[in-house]
C-alpha cells in the first residue's frame, strides 16, 4: 500500500509541478514542445500549452520526492517522464479532436498521464495490474477534486 500511495505522490507532483512553475515564472522559460509545428492535419501537435518548463519540472518533481519514499531519483524522474508522455499523448489526441489547448477531455485527460507511468513502474513498486487500475481510478478521481480546488485557490485558469 505504501508503495502505490508513493507512486500516486509522484505522478500528482508530475502533474501539479507545472502549474505551479507557470504560477511562479508566468511566461518565463514557456517555449512550447511542438515549437509551433503543426502535424499533416493543420493543426498543433500538442498546442502552446505543453512547454518545455512544464516538462523539466514534471520529471524534476518526481526526483527530488523519490528519495523520501526510499525510492532512486532516477525511478522518480522516469516516473514524471512517463506522466508527461502520457499528458502530450492527450494533447495530441485532443488537438487530432479539434480540441483546443487546455480545454476538458474528461478521462482523457487523466487517465494516460497516469497509466503509463504506472504500468511502466509496476515492478519497480511491486504493484499488481489491481493496483494499477485502482492507482489510475484514484488518480483521475483526485485530480478531478484538486483541479477544481486548485482553481479556486486561482492556482489554475480553468476547473480541470
Amino acid at each position: 500500500m505504501f508503495a502505490l500511495i508513493a507512486l500516486l505522490v509522484l505522478i500528482g507532483a508530475a502533474n501539479t509541478a507545472p502549474i505551479i512553475a507557470k504560477n511562479v515564472l508566468r511566461t518565463r522559460l514557456s517555449r512550447p514542445v511542438d515549437g509551433g509545428l503543426c502535424f499533416v492535419d493543420g493543426r498543433p501537435f500538442f498546442g502552446t500549452s505543453k512547454t518545455w518548463r512544464g516538462l523539466a519540472v514534471a520529471v524534476l518533481a518526481p526526483a527530488i520526492i523519490a528519495p523520501l519514499f526510499g525510492f532512486e531519483v532516477w525511478q522518480g524522474a522516469a516516473v514524471g517522464a512517463l506522466a508527461m508522455s502520457g499528458d502530450l499523448l492527450s494533447s495530441f489526441i485532443k488537438r487530432r479532436l479539434g480540441l483546443k489547448p487546455s480545454s476538458q477531455a474528461f478521462g482523457l485527460d487523466q487517465i494516460p498521464e497516469s497509466l503509463l507511468p504506472a504500468w511502466v513502474a509496476r515492478a519497480w513498486f511491486g504493484l499488481s495490474a489491481w493496483d494499477v487500475l485502482g492507482l489510475v481510478i484514484a488518480f483521475v478521481a483526485l485530480a478531478t477534486v484538486l483541479s477544481k480546488l486548485m482553481f479556486k485557490l486561482k492556482l489554475r485558469d480553468k476547473p480541470y
